[in-house]
């Protein structure tokens, strides 16, 4: 068994059990990554695919076993060579985070502006997507960290650290009913009218639906988007309100919209950066935590990136101020 048959394995696997897909990915050729699985069927004495004629079509369950095995493998490699690496050199790399519009969008541009001032050497890759699509990076091996918010069940494999809370803001046109009424917001208030918000928000068992459940509402969501900036240019069009994050307004915004601090009506969330538990992390991707997270010590970052598991991170939490960002601090008013 040799590491390449473990990398064209996941290939093959991570480009959906299509062989000329995974060869183009991996600069070899078809043939090749298909002489060398069927070693490996060969050697481990299962069958790992499925087929069909000469077509994959599926992963057997003694193969899904062996995929788990290969990708912990081959992350235990790129761990001792990034402790080569470091060794040779604290300035070179790759960082590779998936992470959600909002972050990308309006809290990732000042820390990526400063971590690149300090490591202009270190190549960035930015992947945007919902929290499904981070999880499946994840799984995958791709990226480095993952920063979103919330949806803590789908990364069983990280540990999660707590970076910020946050309160959502609710955002309509000034001439809009809710922005000229004198009455307080509410959640009987916004359920009459056509909402817009994150495509996340809308989910079954999400924070933002239950609260009109505890309330025995029924929301109108007629609009979902993943990008902040779709859901003001929906409420522009008068097409709904608005329900964002805070940190998705600017200060043009505030002069354009009507905007409120909808603190006490939803639930506080979570912005939290999840790092994969099995890797070992150069020190630019502490540097990084830092950054982004900067009320965590430099030793309880070392402590939590290691910790064996989920509880271990919460209880070194516990230790540090989470900070809270309701939008007041940028001008805009609470609803109570």
């Amino acid at each position: 068994m040799t590491l390449i048959q473990l990398k064209y394995l996941l290939g093959v696997v991570d480009n959906g059990l299509n062989i000329t897909a995974a060869a183009d990915r991996l600069f070899t050729s078809q043939p090749g990554i298909s002489k060398q699985l069927r070693q490996l069927e060969q050697e481990v004495g299962v069958q790992i695919f499925s087929r069909k004629g000469k077509a994959l079509i599926g992963v057997t369950p003694a193969g899904a076993t062996i995929v788990d095995y290969a990708r912990k493998i081959m992350r235990d490699v790129e761990n001792i060579r990034s402790v080569g690496q470091d060794l040779m050199s604290e300035q070179d790399g790759t960082l590779s985070i998936a992470t959600t519009n909002t972050q990308a969008r309006y809290v990732l541009p000042e820390v990526i502006s400063r971590f690149h001032e300090r490591y202009p050497n270190v190549n960035i890759e930015l992947h945007q997507g919902t929290s499904e699509q981070i999880a499946d990076l994840v799984a995958e091996g791709r990226v480095d960290f993952a920063i979103a918010t919330d949806s803590q069940s789908l990364f069983p494999e990280l540990n999660l650290l707590p970076c910020f809370h946050w309160d959502r803001i609710v955002l309509t046109r000034k001439d809009h009913a809710l922005a000229t009424s004198k009455k307080t917001l509410s959640l009987q208030a916004l359920a009459e009218h056509p909402l817009i918000t994150y495509v996340f928000s809308s989910n079954r068992g999400s924070s933002f639906l239950r609260a009109f459940e505890n309330e025995h509402l029924q929301p109108n969501v007629v609009f979902t988007a993943r990008d902040a900036d779709v859901i003001k240019t929906y409420v522009r069009m008068g097409m709904g309100v608005g329900v964002l994050a805070p940190m998705a307004v600017l200060d043009e915004d505030l002069k354009n919209f009507h905007v409120t601090c909808a603190k006490g009506l939803f639930p506080t969330v979570t912005t939290w950066i999840g790092i994969p538990r099995d890797r070992a992390l150069r020190r630019y991707m502490l540097d990084f935590i830092a950054l982004f997270a900067p009320h965590w010590s430099r030793e309880l970052i070392e402590l939590a990136t290691t910790a064996g598991s989920q509880e271990q991170v919460d209880k070194l939490a516990r230790q540090v101020d989470i900070p809270t960002r309701t939008g007041c601090e940028i001008g805009i008013p609470v609803a109570a």
